[in-house]
């Protein structure tokens, strides 16, 4: 009985590994997009720290976890056309009583310290007038920080938890800006 050469041995050996990467490939690449999205910056809302053509890692699974924070950078649907996706920072959680006051965000009768934003709402721009938000038990407060050229929760009313995708983790494209995204955290809000 003859016996088999051992360069058949060799090739079936290298097929079952080359198939075994591929699955392994596949199975990560899954798990991959099941836990992050990506996400192309298109608009000039959140200027000046993001800008149309940076691409960002949302993460799916933070939410799970545990729930959004104010200053978080968050990625949602838009309520009126779920199939768009808006990013925008949190200003208000459940339960929250968010105001402007003279062009001046107010969370809880406390004014928000906001070192990230553009530049101050302007009187003239019909967004930045004086209006009162009472939040319920799912819905968060979103604004850009460019205040005046944003479509936000002053326009389209706070943002139910359903419509939420991830928290914003990483900025990877253009190459010159990659760099992990930092949380603003809030003292003087609760």
């Amino acid at each position: 009985m003859p016996r088999p050469s051992l360069q058949n041995q060799g090739f079936l050996r290298l097929i079952r590994e080359l198939l075994e990467t591929a699955a392994l490939i596949a199975v990560l690449y899954g798990l991959v997009n099941l836990a992050t999205a990506r996400y192309e910056v298109d608009g000039q809302s959140m200027e000046p720290n993001f800008h149309t053509g940076q691409y960002l890692i949302v993460s799916r699974l933070n939410y799970l976890f545990g729930t959004p924070e104010r200053g978080d950078i968050i990625v949602f649907h838009y309520p009126n056309d779920p199939d768009k996706d808006y990013i925008k920072r949190v200003i208000g959680l459940p339960g929250d009583v968010v105001e402007l006051r003279e062009q001046q965000v107010y969370v809880n009768d406390m004014a928000l310290d906001e070192p990230y934003i553009n530049e101050p709402c302007m009187v003239n721009v019909s967004l930045c007038r004086d209006n009162r938000w009472e939040l319920s038990a799912s819905e968060y407060f979103m604004m850009g920080d460019n205040r005046n050229h944003s479509s936000d929760s002053r326009a389209f009313g706070p943002v139910n938890e359903r419509f939420i995708v991830g928290k914003a983790l990483l900025r990877y494209l253009p190459i010159q800006d990659w760099g992990l995204l930092t949380h603003v955290g809030y003292d003087n809000a609760r």
